[in-house]
């Protein structure tokens, strides 16, 4: 499995886009966005691209989630 930063910040962090990940390990964007493919291609994490607007500017960004990866329950009454 790879334990680069990147990997390691999205498993902690669970869904993310690639501009939160860039700017939380003080990386610039597009060495971000090379690593993100890179561990798509290997199928390590699955990623879309998504279009946010900010002040009406279309923003184009890659959010990005482990593969595979299922996340537990919430406690509480099940439904019958």
């Amino acid at each position: 499995m790879n334990t680069s930063p990147i990997f390691e910040h999205i498993k902690k962090h669970g869904q993310v886009r690639d501009a939160e990940i860039a700017v939380a390990l003080g990386l610039g964007l597009a060495k971000v966005r090379s690593s993100l493919s890179d561990l798509s291609a290997r199928g390590h994490i699955s990623c879309c691209n998504v279009t946010r607007y900010q002040d009406g500017k279309p923003i184009e960004e890659i959010l990005c989630r482990v593969s595979g990866y299922i996340p537990p329950a919430a406690p509480g009454r099940k439904p019958t």
